[in-house]
Order: structure tokens, then sequence, then C-alpha cells
């Protein structure tokens, strides 16, 4: 597929987005041209992982159906852009056919695998190649888990979420690039798959496709899809925070992201990776974005532990939004600093009854247990802010970047507590918004592969122009954030 040019383009198009997360998933279109830039929410439907035989799985054809579902209730559309969540894949044998349902990265099955591949290639040596921040459930981890219970063994081709159900669309298969660096399988440097790594460790190279960059073709739609044939599939940046940081309404380079949903992606934008011991102390990543920057940042546990609180309460009255308004209002009245959690603690990690394991890390660590549903939150919401402040000072002082704004986007930026809370912790202005930043990174990569828009920083002025943006100056005293992070342990 070639991009038509920009003058045999109609003057308004439609670009279809579909955005899945790590608790839910969306089929957004955005109409963009001549300043225009509306995003329209199609079909939302939840992501909800099953456990069989043992293994929590995604649900990958029910993310497929719905996917479909939504495209086909579209507009005619220009393009089509997937985007999704990073580390998990899909293997396919000979035929092409899937080989079981994707396994989730919370899945116990990689259980130890990272301390002990830690023992066999240094740190030093893994982090230099990858430049990735180490967490248990990263793709590495994941394939040689698989290695060892011989799911690899009728395996012909490996396909990260996004690509996976780019290829039921297409038929054609690829790996994009920003999703690519987040496996600890890529060279951070050539930015390409490392193949002697591969090697090393045993894994089949002739399992990863070749990849793609932001913009470029994943091939047309199949007529098997009830979708025009011929409509082309564009390649996004589609780990779902690359999008997400595309789509920054910021100007310049002196600011931070926070891309805040059931995780916290805390960082700043590079046009370089850094790999110094310092970096691989401080556990921060290198992940390929747009344009060949760089990603520096690193995973804060995130509103994770708001969703598995609400969910371990189970009440009605708290599922819907007004409900969760009223928590927090009620958090928002409570003293800061009664209880803290590091929010990065191994035992927030896995599904689960989190309230309780927030009491218990309390107990353990000579603090009172929060005392109703509403001093959980004020915890979680404080530890959170404790987190943010942690990355991003980390973020500045390790790529010496001087900071003047924070920037967090995503479902976060709808939870005023929690960004008045980043921005006193961080002592940084905070702007909220936009909630969909991951679905206008999306469709604006695609604009821009057809000619839409010209440069990131068009796309990034067009998303400050026309989204709902709210700013929080920080107040109070720096002094007493200092002290709370103490407690916990973060710097």
């Amino acid at each position: 597929m070639t991009a038509p040019a920009k003058n045999s383009l109609p003057a308004t198009n439609v670009f279809a987005a579909v955005d899945l997360g790590a608790s839910s998933g969306r089929v957004m279109t955005a109409r963009i041209g001549d300043g225009l830039l509306d995003l329209t929410e199609v079909h939302r439907f939840p992501n909800r992982p099953v456990r069989a035989g043992g293994t929590l799985h995604w649900d990958i054809l029910a993310l497929y159906r719905n996917a479909l579902e939504g495209l086909r209730a579209a507009a005619p559309l220009t393009s089509v852009g997937i985007d999704s969540w990073a580390v998990d894949y899909g293997l396919l044998d000979a035929s092409g056919s899937l080989l079981g349902n994707p396994v989730h990265y919370r899945d116990s099955r990689t259980d130890g695998v990272m301390e002990e591949l830690r023992a066999e290639i240094a740190d030093e040596e893994l982090y230099d190649l990858t430049g990735l921040q180490f967490l248990p459930f990263n793709t590495v981890y994941q394939l040689v888990a698989a290695a060892r219970s011989g799911a690899l063994s009728r395996a012909e081709t490996l396909l990260l979420i996004p690509d996976l159900l780019a290829y039921w669309l297409t038929g054609e298969t690829g790996a994009e690039l920003t999703n690519a660096s987040t496996t600890a399988l890529f060279d951070v440097r050539s930015r390409t798959w490392s193949t002697a790594l591969l090697e090393r460790l045993g894994i089949p190279t002739g399992l990863f496709p070749a990849l793609r960059e932001p913009g470029d073709p994943a091939g047309t739609m199949l007529a098997e899809t009830g979708l025009p044939a011929g409509l082309p599939v564009t390649a996004v940046a589609s780990h779902d925070t690359a999008s997400a940081v595309a789509a920054v309404p910021a100007s310049g380079d002196r600011f931070a992201y926070i891309s805040c949903g059931t995780w916290s992606l805390v960082g700043v934008e590079l046009p370089a990776p850094v790999l110094s011991a310092a970096s691989l102390a401080a556990n921060f990543t290198n992940e390929a974005g747009v344009d060949g920057s760089t990603r520096y940042l690193r995973n804060v546990m995130g509103l994770w532990l708001l969703q598995e609180s609400l969910r371990a309460w189970g009440s009605p009255e708290l599922a819907g939004a007004q409900g969760l308004q009223g928590l927090l209002d009620a958090a928002a009245s409570l003293p800061p600093f009664r209880a803290l959690v590091n929010p990065d603690a191994a035992e927030f990690l896995p599904p689960g009854d989190m309230p309780a394991r927030i009491a218990a890390y309390c107990r353990r660590t000579g603090q009172e247990e929060p005392a109703n549903e509403a001093a959980t939150v004020r915890c979680i919401l404080d530890s959170l802010a404790l987190g943010h402040r942690a990355a991003v000072r980390q973020a500045a002082a390790l790529s010496g970047r001087d900071l003047e704004v924070i920037h967090l986007v995503g479902g976060g930026s709808r939870n005023a507590l929690l960004c008045q809370l980043t921005a006193d912790a961080c002592g940084l202005p905070v702007i909220a918004g936009p909630v969909e930043a991951t679905a206008l990174g999306n469709v604006l990569v695609q604009a821009r592969a057809f000619g839409v828009v010209k440069d990131l920083a068009e796309m990034r002025d067009m998303v400050a122009r026309t989204q709902h943006l709210r700013r929080y100056e920080p107040r109070g005293d720096e002094s007493a954030w200092a002290e709370a992070s103490a407690r916990i342990g973060l710097t």
C-alpha cells in the first residue's frame, strides 16, 4: 500500500483506532482535516482474562470479535490502526493458525525465571544490549518459560498482540517497532531484533517477523472480515504508551509524561537511550518511540491498585462513576500520609484481594491499617503520587533533562485528586488530559502517514488546540512529601 498524496484525499478523513487496554478495549474514530480533530467512541468492551487449566489467558478471540464489531459500525474509513499493552504475544503454526490463547503477563508461569536468567546473563550485559527495565513478565522471560514447557515446538511465527490482530485483518505478518522494543529481545542501539541474544537463549530467530515503523503499511483488509476489501491497515505506535506519548500536548522538550491507567508509565522523551550504571540501578527502561525517539521511563503500578480494590469490594454502588466519585471525595477530605505503601511492591502485582494486601503491608511496616474504603483509596492515591514523584525526579536526574511541566494523560487524568496530589508531590504543574491520548496518538500517526498532518509537532499542537485539558498547580509543603517518600523507601 502506498499512502495517497495529500491533494488526492478528501477534506476530512476518518481514521479508526482499535485501542486495547489491560482492562477494556475500544474502537474510536477520528475525523481529521483542516485543523479538525474530532474523536468519537464507536464501541467499548471489557477485556476480561480467563483462567483455564491453571493458566491465566487473554480472551483474544473476544477482543478480535469486538474489534470487528466496532470497525463494522464505524463510518467509511480511510485507514485502521491497532495498539495494545506490551509484552504478550500469540504463536502461529506453519499453517498460520493460532497455537492457543495468549498467556496473560500476570500469569505465574514466569515466577523465578527472571532471577534464573539474571544468574546466567549479567544485568549490565543485558541492559547494555536491550536498555530494558527488569520486570518479571517481560517477553524474554515468558519465552524462556514457554520453551521449557515445549510450547514453542510447533511455533513458526510470534506476533505481539496488535500484530496478531492486524494479521487476522490482513493476512500479513510483521512486528511494529515500538512494541517490539518492550520485549527485552530488541537491540536498543540498532533498533533491530537481537539475533545474538535469541540464539544464546535457544529461542528460534525465525519466530520474529520483519519490523515495521509507525506509519508503515500493515496490509489491506481481507473480505472475510466483513469490512471493505482493500481498506488500508496502518502500523501505528502499537504499544499503547508509545501512542499516548505521541499525543502528549507538549511544546518543546522540557516535559515529563505520565501515561496513567492500569499502569503509570512515567518518564521523558529523549533523542537517544540512557544506558548508564545509574540508569540500570534505578531500573529505568529505554523503549522506542515515534521518529527514532526513546521513551525513557519506569513502570509504576498505577490505578491497578484502585481497580482491584473496587473489584474486591464488589459493591454495586461503587461500580459506576458516581459511586467512585463519592469515594474520591471522601478520600480527599482525609488527612494525607496516614497509611502508605510502596506501589511497586511485588505483592501488589497479582490479581486478588487488594485491600487485604494493603492492610497486611501496613501491619508489617508498623502503620495503622486504613479504617475503611475511603481511607484505603487515600492510601492508594497518596502512594501513587509518591511513586510518580520518585520516577519523575529520577528521570530528570538520570537523563539530565530540566523539567517545567508534567503531562498526565490517559484515564487517570479524570481523577482530579490524583492529578492534584501528583502536582503537589512533584512540585511541578500537571496538565491533565487528554483522556483518550492513546487513541489520539494512534489516529494521528495514521493521519501523518496519509499526509493529513506533517510531523509530530503538528500532531501535538492539534491535540493541545482541540482537546479538553486541565492544569493543576503544586501546593503545600515539599518537605512533607520528602518525609513521606522516605517512609516507604522512595527517593
